[in-house]
């Protein structure tokens, strides 16, 4: 989730990175919701909504970086 914010929400090594981790804990719900955010950054909506539908229940945000404060907030338990 921190590369993504790292590379400023966009393609590149960061998110690369990102979503290589992402692929290597699949099927982990932390791991899955961050793929859904990767593949909204893509511009892959087909896939992102794919990633969203197998983490229900969970409401998205309406903008990237609010997603990201989103699951930045869950993730800490807040």
């Amino acid at each position: 989730m921190w590369w993504l914010k790292k590379g400023d929400f966009k393609m590149g090594a960061e998110w690369e990175q990102a979503h290589q981790l992402c692929q290597e804990d699949e099927g982990e719900r932390t791991h899955d919701m961050v793929h859904a955010l990767a593949h909204w950054i893509e511009g892959d909506m087909a896939n992102r909504d794919y990633w969203y539908r197998r983490i229900q229940p969970w409401t998205r945000a309406n903008t990237i970086p609010q997603e990201w404060k989103q699951l930045e907030q869950h993730l800490s338990g807040q």
